[in-house]
């Protein structure tokens, strides 16, 4: 009988235990959890994120090439990258060279974090570094000088990029971001202004040209750094090659390939147009519209030949508006012959304005009369 009493004593103390033990590691773990909660309210107070990104009003044509852009608020050739502009080479080489592990990390690498610290401890200075694309984001988002306590804001901040963000819309951000020397920023803006095409049309060796500029824009700028510049390229080139990262003919076309590269003007096609709508959608990035581009620039080289043979009449100036019938779109839209002729008023837009009727209204009123029997044709 005791001994049963003594059993009985002794599991009832074990499973008092045991719910002792229990409570206390629930309440800890919700200690836990709350101060962790507290933490993360705290770091979002602090370091908040704001992707709030000022573009260049970029005007287009029908096809989607840029006839006209506007420099950024903040006074950038920054113009926007929409998602499926992304060309498939550029984004690779991309990936490849600076972060291979995009799509499987939460923002921040761990393996190349550890890797780079050992090293930098080893060496006993910065030696490589363990950037994410995502934190590069963050660090172009907010700019700051490479401290460590910056580093961990910068961690901080990818963390939340990520969980707000797709990793197709961090990828975008940071092509439309990465700067490219002088007050020029992003691969849209680096092909229109250097390469004068759109990004969907970069050969392989400006895709890698574009990659390589961003690590030091300063001092790799084309037009002044072409052979420096080729000689990055085609060490990443040779890299790709090893890693049988694109097909070896293509690799070799764009190794051998020159780099015949400047800096450009942004396009000024249609100005007259290109003002007059930047004015209506002021915040606007991009502006699309129907204009042709073949017909613009036919009509833009027929009246500036047209009113040449006309100047001995002291005809200085024309304008042109094609409407397509059927579909009532804008085709071509002239405001004046030669929009840089100050001296005869090209920057007026002759399109919108008012001028006296004169004569322009005779054959439509003589046509109207000749309909109703009002007049004939005989003298």
């Amino acid at each position: 009988m005791w001994r049963q009493r003594i059993t009985r004593l002794i599991t009832f103390n074990r499973s008092y235990q045991s719910c002792t033990k229990f409570k206390k590691t629930t309440v800890g773990g919700v200690l836990i959890v709350a101060l962790l909660g507290l933490l993360l309210v705290f770091l979002n107070f602090w370091f908040p994120l704001r992707v709030q990104i000022t573009y260049s009003p970029v005007i287009t044509a029908s096809d989607g090439s840029v006839i006209n852009a506007f420099l950024s608020p903040d006074d950038k050739w920054r113009m926007q990258l929409q998602t499926h502009e992304i060309n498939p080479l550029l984004k690779k080489a991309i990936l490849l060279k600076e972060d291979r592990y995009f799509y499987y990390h939460p923002g921040v690498n761990p393996v190349a974090l550890s890797r780079a610290l050992v090293n930098n401890v080893i060496a006993g200075k910065t030696t490589s570094g363990a950037s994410t694309i995502t934190m590069q984001v963050a660090r172009l988002l907010y700019p700051r000088q490479r401290t460590i306590p910056n580093k961990l804001k910068e961690l901080f901040r990818a963390l939340k990029l990520e969980l707000n963000y797709s990793k197709d819309e961090i990828l975008t951000l940071y092509l439309n971001l990465v700067p490219f020397g002088g007050n020029i920023e992003g691969i849209k803006a680096a092909s229109v202004l250097y390469f004068q095409q759109s990004p969907q049309e970069l050969s392989l060796a400006q895709a890698v040209t574009l990659t390589v500029i961003p690590n030091k824009p300063s001092s790799l700028r084309i037009g002044m750094k072409n052979d420096r510049i080729v000689s990055f390229r085609n060490k990443w080139l040779w890299y790709f090659a090893k890693q049988k990262a694109f097909p070896a003919k293509e690799i070799a076309d764009a190794i051998n390939e020159p780099l015949v590269a400047y800096r450009s003007e942004a396009p000024q096609i249609a100005p007259h147009f290109a003002y007059r709508l930047q004015k209506q959608f002021p915040n606007q990035a991009i502006i699309q519209t129907n204009l042709n581009r073949a017909i613009q620039e036919k009509v833009a080289q027929l009246a500036y030949n047209y009113q040449g043979t006309l100047r001995a009449r002291n005809i200085r100036n024309a304008s042109v508006l094609v409407i397509n019938n059927q579909t009532k779109a804008v085709e071509a839209y002239l405001g004046s012959a030669d929009f840089s002729d100050h001296e005869h008023g090209g920057q007026v837009d002759g399109v919108r304005a008012n001028r006296s009727p004169g004569s322009t209204l005779k054959p439509l009123l003589y046509a109207l009369a000749f309909d109703k029997g009002l007049i004939t044709p005989a003298p």
